[in-house]
């Protein structure tokens, strides 16, 4: 039996920032992971560089790109661009780079971490968790976090999050060279994809793209569009490895904390429902996780409801607009580009989201009244 402050199912982003935070507050802590070694990371890789704030190291190495323009496009045409403002709001950092860095910061910092290693059991006794691996060794800890991304099973076992959680069908690649994307610009593309859209995040010398369907548990299945949007980026076509994953993204207010037990993350369904960031909401629940579990174990509170209300407040409520805007664009896209971009103010509102300036609760009242009023006529 081996003893713990905290134990953590998952070491990517979230699994790895959590420990972090929590063994800089001087907790031993252990991270289980099931997979050995992730070399590519799909992912867009969009942070707001104000995120830096939840980060105690330098990320400096992990930014390939710093983003002074985001272009929005109808399929390959009617294009719309919205300068950034500010001091580089706006990053593409590489996944697999960061999300090393957080888990080497830990590990300097005293966290421990198991891998390849499969959870067989998790039981409460005698008011500490016990997890039984398939090493046969027994692990006890007073709190356990679930970090084991969108396709948690933990989340659900704990009765963490939504009972019937929503996704996004998503494909990501990465391909070599920029094709026709200026490396200080992202680019979304509408108008291909049925219920969604795709992007295209520049690394130094490759270039981050997806496609993603968010409402209706669209498919994205259809060769000849994935061609197209692939052509529209500057490319000349769709290669064979892609990576298709299923983003479990924000569907509601619920407990994401049970007795001694919490979600961070994906495995809390917190990520963006309508442009799938799951970087930011990551970074912002791991540093409150460990700021809760902290105060129980300093005895400062007795359980970690506060954590959820946290979360709920400054993340959900954004969410909840953010939602609404998602079924009401994608539904009606021809409409939603023209209400929902091309307006005057509307692409610099959409960059001020992404770079974490404004909240989908500032502007969704009045963008959903007139997309609505659209829909109708």
């Amino acid at each position: 039996m081996i003893r713990f402050d905290v134990v953590i199912i998952g070491g990517g982003l979230s699994g790895s920032s959590t420990a972090l935070n929590l063994s800089k507050k001087g907790y031993s802590v252990l991270i289980i992971e099931k997979e050995k070694f992730q070399n590519y990371k799909a992912c867009a890789g969009g942070m707001a560089s104000s995120m830096q704030r939840f980060i105690p190291f330098d990320i400096e190495d992990s930014i390939e790109s710093k983003i002074k323009n985001v272009e929005f496009r109808w399929k390959a045409a009617d294009n719309v661009t919205a300068d950034l403002t500010g001091e580089s709001p706006f990053w593409i950092i590489k996944r697999e780079k960061l999300d090393q860095s957080f888990l080497d910061e830990s590990l300097n910092n005293g966290v421990q971490i198991m891998r390849p290693l499969l959870i067989e059991k998790i039981i409460k006794k005698y008011d500490k968790w016990e997890i039984t691996c398939n090493n046969k060794i027994k692990y006890t800890s007073e709190f356990l976090v679930i970090a084991d991304g969108s396709e948690s099973k933990w989340a659900e076992y704990f009765d963490l999050g939504p009972r019937k959680p929503k996704f996004a069908n998503t494909i990501s690649l990465r391909l070599k060279g920029l094709g026709d994307i200026p490396r200080d610009s992202v680019r979304f593309e509408f108008g291909f994809i049925k219920y969604g859209f795709a992007w295209a995040f520049p690394l130094r010398e490759s270039l981050n793209i997806g496609l993603g369907t968010f409402i209706n548990n669209g498919l994205l299945e259809n060769q000849v569009i994935n061609k197209q949007v692939i052509r529209s980026f500057g490319f000349d076509d769709f290669p064979q490895k892609t990576i298709t994953k299923k983003l479990r993204i924000w569907n509601g207010f619920h407990l994401i904390n049970g007795d001694k037990v919490l979600a961070v993350g994906d495995a809390a369904s917190l990520c963006d429902p309508f442009l799938a960031e799951g970087i930011r909401p990551s970074l912002i629940s791991s540093f409150y996780a460990a700021e809760f579990i902290d105060q129980c174990l300093s005895g400062k509170v007795d359980n970690l409801n506060l954590y959820t209300k946290k979360i709920n407040n400054i993340w959900g409520e954004s969410m909840a607009w953010g939602r609404r805007i998602a079924q009401i664009f994608y539904r009606f896209p021809r409409t939603g580009y023209q209400l929902g971009v091309k307006r005057k103010t509307a692409p610099k509102r959409i960059a001020q989201i992404l770079s974490g300036e404004m909240s989908y609760k500032d502007i969704a009242k009045r963008v959903i009244r007139r997309l609505i009023t659209r829909s109708d006529t």
